[in-house]
């Protein structure tokens, strides 16, 4: 049988520390941030981009100015990080991908959507972020994962942690051996063998609409908190994906290429591959979550080596989009710490 879940003896589980910075209002807002296409192995993805304003009303001279990027998760793009981006450009410099075959990234190459293959996008892109001229040019980035994206995240951290400075995982889908009841069933379908294309012709069906509406039923606690103009934003992304004739296999595909990863054993199975990470960690959690169960979020914190836990009361599986503040907060409180292990063990070195 697959390694399960277990929660293996660990220190007292550290909570997230929430930074006192100062952020953007929030009155308005933001619409989704530029981009444009980045060559990866096997293709192109599209990547947004966030520039970096430094602090609320301070100078900006001398200020923390570091590199972010973000990895969305099944189904979504990379505009579910513009509000969370917006706030964290106090601090980050961030970039936002759409994974191969999702937001308006085109399929890759051999139409493959195994996690592996998001692994080596995310991979790509991060050693173009620290090779990019400018400062912080040449030092790790600062990496966030949501759901599929988290699990990415995750398998990029342990396979490169050159590339990454701190991680922050929002509901990752780590491994389970239960479905979620919130899951369509046809996306059950994707459990059996030649299965696939039936899948794919009948989420085909869904009208954009219906596809909003349940999405906003399944990722949020509380979907009277998402703004109306997200709400339009969503049913225009939905509708340009409509159009995209690799919509459903992009969905579909990746959604069995995660089951698929969940059956791996030994040394590269995540729960093992979360216990060796290196990189200070952030795991945030909405208790409402209907489809990673928040049961897993004091698990993975106690998994990894250097986490600290943040679980959101009344947020359920995007707390990016539904609680921005508190979880920029909580990252950047990371970042912080982060930043002040650097200066003393350079301070240690030099003393020694």
């Amino acid at each position: 049988m697959p390694e399960g879940p277990a929660t293996p003896i660990a220190p007292e589980r550290r909570p997230a520390r929430l930074s006192t910075v100062a952020l953007p209002g929030a009155d308005a807002v933001p619409p989704p941030w530029p981009g444009e296409q980045v060559a990866v192995r096997g293709g192109e993805v599209f990547v947004r981009r966030t520039p970096w304003t430094g602090p609320v009303g301070g100078p900006r001279e001398g200020a923390p100015r570091e590199r972010a990027l973000y990895v969305h998760g099944l189904g979504g793009a990379s505009t579910n990080w513009t509000d969370l981006a917006a706030l964290l450009a106090v601090r980050f410099d961030g970039w936002a991908l759409d994974l191969p075959g999702f937001g308006r990234s085109r399929p890759p190459a051999r139409t493959s959507y195994s996690v592996r293959g998001h692994v080596a996008a995310v991979v790509d892109v991060l050693e173009r972020i620290v090779a990019e001229p400018g400062e912080a040019a040449g030092r790790p980035v600062h990496l966030l994962g949501n759901s599929l994206g988290g699990l990415v995240s995750v398998l990029v951290a342990a396979g490169r942690p050159d590339l990454v400075a701190t991680l922050t995982l929002v509901s990752p889908a780590m491994p389970v051996y239960r479905v979620p009841g919130a899951f369509n069933r046809t996306l059950l379908l994707l459990l059996l063998p030649g299965i696939p294309a039936l899948a794919e012709r009948r989420l085909s069906g869904v009208t954009p609409e219906r596809q909003v509406r349940g999405m906003v039923q399944m990722c949020f606690g509380d979907p009277r908190r998402v703004p109306r103009v997200r709400l339009e934003q969503a049913l225009e992304e939905m509708r340009e994906r409509a159009g995209q004739p690799w919509a459903t296999q992009a969905l579909t595909r990746s959604m069995r290429g995660l089951i698929t990863s969940y059956l791996r054993v030994g040394p590269r199975n995540a729960w093992r591959l979360a216990r060796s990470l290196r990189p200070p960690t952030l795991v945030v959690w909405g208790d409402r979550d209907r489809l990673v169960d928040p049961a897993l979020a004091p698990r993975l914190a106690d998994a990894v080596p250097d986490a600290r836990l943040l679980v959101l009361e009344g947020v359920g599986h995007v707390a990016m989009l539904e609680a921005p503040e508190p979880t920029a907060r909580a990252v950047l409180g990371l970042a912080e710490d982060a930043a002040e292990a650097v200066l003393q063990r350079g301070d240690e070195a030099r003393a020694s």
